[in-house]
């Protein structure tokens, strides 16, 4: 089934590895007529932008899916981040085997759709620690000050 793809002046989609970019000053519409792996520019993650745990398994789930003639070493980085993340933060372990399923059925771009979850997971365990620990120098602080007084 064909995949009409509208790209907008300065709009970038990637192709089967290929980054493609608009530069008409008019919309442009694509006509994709078999199998391809395609991301748009909003879906796509630079490898300088994944710094934190979960975004670099983004970025990993992306690679399997960009590049299939590297997907063995691609899938073996992709589940070593994987797991350790579900290690790191057992929270996202119904996350992670959503995931880790969509990619055993080599549905991977169904996969790369979910991987947001992980991020958003991550960001929720992130502000749940900084509050955490944020508090915990309070307390501790205040308990330094009672001591001295």
């Amino acid at each position: 089934m064909p995949l009409k793809i509208h790209l907008k002046k300065g709009q970038k989609i990637l192709i089967n590895g290929a980054v493609i970019e608009c530069t008409s000053p008019h919309n442009v519409s694509l006509l994709v007529k078999n199998d391809a792996a395609i991301l748009r520019d909003t879906d796509i993650l630079s490898p300088e932008d994944a710094a934190t745990p979960a975004s670099r398994v983004y970025y990993a789930l992306q690679c399997l899916y960009i590049f299939p003639d590297e997907f063995e070493p691609n899938l073996l980085r992709f589940n070593e981040l994987l797991e350790n993340y579900t290690k790191a933060a057992p929270s996202a372990e119904p996350i992670t085997r959503k995931i880790s399923q969509l990619v055993e059925n080599r549905e991977l771009y169904k996969a790369l759709k979910n991987a947001p979850e992980l991020i958003k997971h991550e960001s929720k365990v992130f502000s749940y620690e900084q509050e955490r620990l944020s508090k915990e120098l309070r307390d501790t602080a205040a308990a330094g000050e009672s001591e001295g007084n």
